[in-house]
């Protein structure tokens, strides 16, 4: 994508963000763009910076390592780096300290294994609790059910700082029909003392800043289709 044409679409973003905060009497500072560059170039992601993106999110953990570490840019530009897709319990010991928020913690399996290898370097690795808020067969996420006992175990844990929650709806057309999960998601979080949330994407990212969004994760509005 042309810088020209990249600098506008990060712009019209940031404008929207702000306009949504606005409306919810909320202060854009407190939200954080992750710029979702699954396929999306090493150069691309050089613009990015360039049109004032600080944070990146990947799905995956061998594609983020070559873009972001063996390329040498993560050291480079000092860019905040998140895990945004699913983390198989294989792929832990590579994720813990490369990123700086794995946002996909859904069972109590996978936050075991996150503190067990963050232990082995006194790191201690920020994550997300990921809730299937749709109640979805067979996608990633722990139920709501689940949830507090999920959120209690990893509190216990000395090397996992627990941020808050992510979720992503069931798809739908019209951006307002996401409202009633990310309402959803935020009075769960809140009931159990967290008050930061990952949800929205391209398609919805101005409704969840309306309803609580801390983070949310765009990429199509940004970088157009991959």
């Amino acid at each position: 994508m042309p810088v020209t044409l990249l600098s506008e679409t990060c712009r019209r973003v940031f404008e929207k963000m702000e306009g949504a905060a606005k409306r919810s009497g909320r202060d854009v500072r407190d939200i954080t763009l992750v710029a979702a560059t699954k396929t999306v170039p090493l150069s691309t992601l050089r613009e990015a910076v360039a049109c004032k993106v600080t944070c990146f999110g990947e799905n995956r953990v061998q594609e983020a390592r070559a873009k972001f570490v063996d390329s040498g840019f993560l050291k480079e530009t000092g860019v905040s780096l998140h895990l945004i897709g699913p983390l198989q319990r294989n792929k832990v010991r590579q994720a813990v300290g490369l990123f700086d928020l794995i946002h996909s913690v859904d069972s109590i399996a996978l936050a075991t294994r996150i503190n067990e290898v963050a232990g082995q370097t006194s790191h201690r690795q920020a994550v997300l609790v990921e809730v299937n808020i749709g109640a979805e067969e067979g996608k990633h996420g722990a139920s709501i059910a689940a949830t507090p006992e999920l959120v209690a175990v990893i509190r216990a844990f000395p090397h996992l700082s627990l941020l808050g929650l992510m979720a992503i709806p069931p798809p739908v057309t019209d951006p307002n029909a996401a409202r009633p999960y990310f309402v959803a998601l935020r009075d769960l979080g809140e009931s159990l003392g967290l008050h930061q949330f990952s949800m929205g994407m391209s398609n919805d990212f101005e409704v969840a800043i309306e309803e609580g969004a801390t983070w949310v994760r765009v990429g199509t509005k940004i970088f157009g289709e991959q």
